[in-house]
């Protein structure tokens, strides 16, 4: 059985892409009526790199662009069989999941992933500071002990990471993204992705670690705005660069700039958070003039971000 901590094999038969339709990334997540975040997020994120989500729907969010006001998971075994039914049918590349809204679901994403061992996984950890602690507790604890075991890659901010991964850290110094990952391979887990380490000069790091070494980073200058949907934007990024046979460090390097590109285009649909606009290479150049209008509407249809797709 192949490991599932190591990044695939994509040339084998068992889940290469077919060379007429693009990969296909299995997504669990919330939805989310902003579009912030969870699932329409994923979808977005994972068509502009070239390939095709399975959203698996783990709950609702009730919010807008400002907070959220409450959560309503759905039953595990609906998540479940929404996933089973898709995966009877179509071939997943690679697991992606965000928010699986509550321990229950955290243990049948974990059940399912554990049937399809061949295939990457990779796991986002959500800012969860709008949730009650008990439950954020017991959610995170069930991430910890289930999923955490089959995860390939561990995607987070530096300062959600640091609080569920080592909060009892008392050096004078923040946690670095090895020390991270040193705390993630104790759980199992070989490679993290963490984002908004902060730097001098009002930049950020973002980083792909293991616990032996630092295999790239990315340096981003701070943006001021709060935006939402930034980490579902990157990991749901990654899992379909990886699914497109992407090795993991060029996966997480041209994840990490569609994530920069999606930042810097972002816009606000209402009154609060900034989104990032995930089809930024959609939009007509802001110097074309009208005569240009319809020659930028036909480039819609040319092909999305990722160039590595044959």
């Amino acid at each position: 059985m192949t490991n599932p901590n190591t990044p695939p094999d994509t040339d084998s038969p068992n889940h290469a892409p077919d060379d007429s339709s693009p990969p296909c990334v299995l997504v669990f997540n919330a939805n989310d009526p902003s579009g912030a975040a969870g699932l329409g997020a994923d979808i977005l994120s994972v068509a502009s790199v070239g390939s095709h989500a399975l959203p698996v729907t783990t709950g609702v969010y009730v919010r807008d662009t400002t907070r959220i006001f409450d959560f309503f998971p759905l039953e595990e075994e609906a998540v479940t069989e929404q996933a089973r039914a898709i995966l009877e049918d179509a071939t997943a590349q690679v697991i992606k999941v965000g928010f699986a809204g509550s321990p229950e679901n955290v243990s049948a994403i974990a059940e399912l992933a554990a049937d399809y061992a061949e295939l990457p996984l990779i796991t986002c950890m959500p800012d969860l500071s709008w949730w009650e602690e008990d439950r954020i507790d017991s959610y995170q604890d069930a991430v910890r002990e289930l999923l955490l075991p089959q995860t390939t890659v561990l995607v987070g901010n530096h300062s959600t990471l640091c609080r569920w991964l080592v909060p009892d850290w008392h050096a004078d110094r923040p946690p670095s993204a090895r020390d991270i990952a040193r705390a993630a391979a104790e759980m199992g887990v070989p490679y993290v992705l963490i984002t908004g380490i902060a730097l001098p000069d009002q930049f950020l790091d973002n980083v792909l670690a293991t616990p032996q070494t630092v295999m790239g980073s990315e340096r981003f200058e701070r943006f001021d705005a709060m935006f939402v949907g930034a980490g579902d934007t990157l990991a749901a990024a990654l899992a379909a660069l990886i699914g497109a046979g992407s090795d993991l460090k060029d996966a997480a390097k041209e994840a990490l700039s569609y994530l920069d590109r999606c930042l810097d285009a972002g816009f606000r649909p209402g009154m609060g958070a900034v989104l990032p606009d995930r089809l930024f290479w959609a939009q007509p150049e802001d110097d074309e003039g009208e005569d240009d209008v319809e020659s930028a509407q036909t480039n819609l249809f040319e092909p999305p971000f990722n160039e590595t797709r044959h």
